[in-house]
Order: structure tokens, then sequence, then C-alpha cells
């Protein structure tokens, strides 16, 4: 006897959005009922949290009654749990949900996300290690990617021009990227939003050395005092 559905309710909550290629490129390629409700569950159970970098744990799929039951209807003959984890690896190997393991001082977590360009980055940034111990519900907190050097002055300083590209392109090479960073906020925080000042800021600490009172010593608006090297003459202030 096939179990009845009443209907949706009139008031059912916020609707769980799915991207189009769910239905016109996914839907049709998954040939396992228990692989769809894992699928469907991890859409379902992201939306409801927050944050950029959204997963799942295995316990949070175990933990729940609805989807257990609707594993073990899809597999009456097998452990729910089995047919959990056969359902899990079917849909990383399909490429639908993105894993990735890390070890955590509570030990080893799977940690499950949506295989999107937010999930992919999840992934990277996990895999280089920027992530620190968070809380119960989110023992692993993934840490913010670093803008590129390129991107960090569009967004904070002005426009680049070839010149600058090509100073930025030098500075990577000879700076740390967090020194490069730091530079930049102390240009913004001391209202001097040009390359001429962030330089001079770099050269000092490479002089002077990067301590907390280096950072925080005032530098000259025009940098005249600091600059050297083959930009020095056309970067304008």
């Amino acid at each position: 006897m096939t179990d009845k559905f009443d209907g949706f309710p009139k008031h059912n909550g916020k609707p769980t959005p799915l991207p189009a290629a769910f239905f016109s490129d996914l839907l049709p390629l998954i040939d396992d009922l228990a692989e769809l409700k894992v699928t469907l569950f991890l859409f379902w159970a992201l939306f409801q949290k927050e944050g950029r970098y959204r997963y799942l744990r295995r316990r949070d799929f175990a933990s729940d009654g609805a989807l257990m039951r609707g594993l073990t209807a899809a597999a009456p003959d097998v452990s729910p749990d089995e047919t959990l984890d056969a359902a899990l690896e079917g849909a990383c190997e399909r490429g639908t949900i993105l894993c990735a393991e890390v070890k955590t001082p509570h030990g080893v977590d799977l940690l499950y996300f949506v295989n999107t360009v937010i999930g992919r980055a999840a992934i990277e940034q996990l895999e280089a290690g920027a992530w620190k111990p968070g809380d119960a519900a989110n023992p692993v907190e993934i840490l913010p990617q670093r803008p590129n050097v390129y991107q960090l002055y569009e967004d904070n300083i002005g426009p680049l021009t070839p010149m600058i590209a090509e100073a930025l392109k030098d500075a990577e090479r000879d700076y740390p990227a967090l020194w490069i960073e730091e530079a930049v906020r102390v240009a913004v925080e001391g209202n001097a939003r040009n390359w001429r000042y962030i330089l001079a800021v770099l050269e000092r600490w490479r002089t002077e050395g990067r301590s907390r009172e280096a950072a925080e010593k005032p530098v000259q608006p025009d940098g005249r005092r600091y600059i050297s090297g083959k930009y020095a003459d056309f970067i304008e202030h």
C-alpha cells in the first residue's frame, strides 16, 4: 500500500531554492532513490544554516529521523546507515556533493558541500589549511579567501593601470602577501590611498622590521624619504 501525502500546508515556511541545473542536468543522471533523497536533504539542510561556507557532517544526515525513514523505505532490506553511506558515496562520485576530511581536536570529521563555486572555494580553503576550530554547531570555521593583490588594490585604492599592475607584480615577489594586505589597510586608515604610500610602508618594514611599533608609525604622506627603485619617479602621489 502506498503511503498517502495530505498536501502542503497553507503556511509551510520559506521555500528551498534549487538551481535550474538540478532539474535540467542533474536529475536525469540520478538513478538511485536514496542518492536523490540525500541530495535533496543536503540542499534543504544547508539552506537552514548561516554563513558563507555551509556544510553538513555525516551525523547531520544520520540524526534526521525523516531522512533515515525515507532511506529505509528506499532500501528496506539494508540498514539505513548503510544506505546513507552508499548514497553519500554515490553523490560524491557523481560530483553533486564535495567531501573533505578534516582533523579537529575532537577527531576526524567528514564535511559535505554542494558542488558550487562557494563549495569548491571551501574545499580549497580546507586543503590550504585556512580554517580554525569552531563551536559545537560548526566545529570547523572556514576562513574567507584572501583577495589577490590586484583585487585588493582595486577594492581599496583605485583602478589598475598597466604601470601599477607591474608594480604590484613586483611587490608580490618582494614582500609577503600579508605585508601587502596590511600596508593597504594602513594606507586606507591614513587616508593616503595611493601606491607610493603603500610602497613606502613596505620598504620601511623591510628596513626597520615589521614590529607593531613600526606598523603603527606614521609615514610621510608623499613617501619621498622611503621610496626607491624603478617606480619611484613615476608613481604619482
